[in-house]
């Protein structure tokens, strides 16, 4: 895994997080207990200082990168899909964002909320818990599934993880 020192930042991995060998966690970044981090994401805090919660994935190529010296704030039991972009962020607990959405400076989406895939959330837009947002820009609409759901999947991805750290090998020809 390239888990890289910024000057005096130095990431802090939970020994429970998994994070893919070709994954990037650069600076001032925090994984908590069982969060995992997946292959070709790059979480770069050299701005602002990135912190996901326990139990939660940040799945393959995605972008966290806050563009202000405000945090990357990702709860718990969350599923960033993938190629999912996301900047300064407020994401609360059991938040489902859809794969390819982008997330702008100060967005923020509350406890049991999504994010719908290919959405454009934009700067300091609120999702409120009970609501999804979606299209481009996102609009908000009712959600019509429950926070667990997303607890559900995060859920799957720390078996994942637990599957990769036991049997993941580079093949050698």
């Amino acid at each position: 895994m390239a888990i890289w020192q910024l000057g005096d930042a130095v990431p802090r991995v939970d020994p429970t997080a998994y994070v893919h060998p070709a994954a990037h966690v650069i600076g001032d970044v925090r994984l908590r207990a069982h969060a995992s981090v997946w292959p070709g994401a790059v979480l770069r805090a050299d701005f602002g200082a990135i912190d996901v919660g326990e139990r939660s994935t940040v799945e393959d190529n995605c972008i966290v990168h806050p563009r202000s010296q405000e945090p990357a704030w990702i709860g718990s039991d969350c599923v960033i899909g993938h190629g999912v972009h996301l900047e300064d962020v407020l994401i609360e607990d059991a938040v489902l964002i859809g794969s390819g959405s982008i997330l702008l400076s100060g967005a923020c989406v509350r406890t049991g909320a999504a994010v719908a895939a290919g959405a454009l959330v934009l700067e300091n837009t609120e999702i409120p818990p009970g609501h999804r947002a979606q299209g481009v820009p996102a609009r908000l609409v009712a959600r019509d599934h429950d926070p667990e759901q997303i607890r559900a999947g995060a859920r799957t991805y720390r078996a994942l993880a637990q599957r990769y750290v036991a049997e993941l090998h580079v093949r050698q020809r």
